[in-house]
């Protein structure tokens, strides 16, 4: 009886896993404002979040928050080892706040000139698993 209980748990957890990022505002959630943003991209599919093969990451950077037309940003990027035989991929995004609420958005462009800083949030969180 065990089994179809955990093989629907595993599709669930699988399926909820697979989704890829997400569209919209996420919802405002406890906690250091880094450790969120660290969160938002590692459910990001350039970060990973639906590759099978465990990923680690390493020199992870972080700019901002800073103000740009109006909006606070954040950008994010790291070095990112394993999906890849070899050279390793280096993804960023743009992250907004909006009254606490974070999102995802494509403007790469808003990062040139801003000084970056070490991301150990996302190190921590994005290699627990390996």
């Amino acid at each position: 009886m065990r089994c179809p209980v955990l093989a629907s748990a595993a599709v669930a957890l699988l399926a909820g896993g697979c989704l890829g990022p997400r569209a919209g505002p996420v919802v405002p959630t406890a906690g250091p404002m880094r450790e969120r943003v660290a969160a938002l991209a590692l459910r990001q599919v350039a970060f990973g979040s639906v590759s099978l093969i465990p990923v680690r990451f390493e020199h992870a950077r972080i700019s901002g928050p800073f103000q740009d037309a109006g909006r606070t940003l954040y950008c994010v990027s790291a070095q990112m080892k394993g999906r890849t035989f070899g050279k390793p991929e280096k993804p960023k995004i743009v992250v907004r706040e909006d009254k606490g609420a974070l999102a995802v958005i494509e403007d790469d462009e808003v990062c040139t000139g801003h000084r970056t800083e070490p991301f150990p949030e996302l190190e921590t969180l994005g290699n627990r698993a390996g």
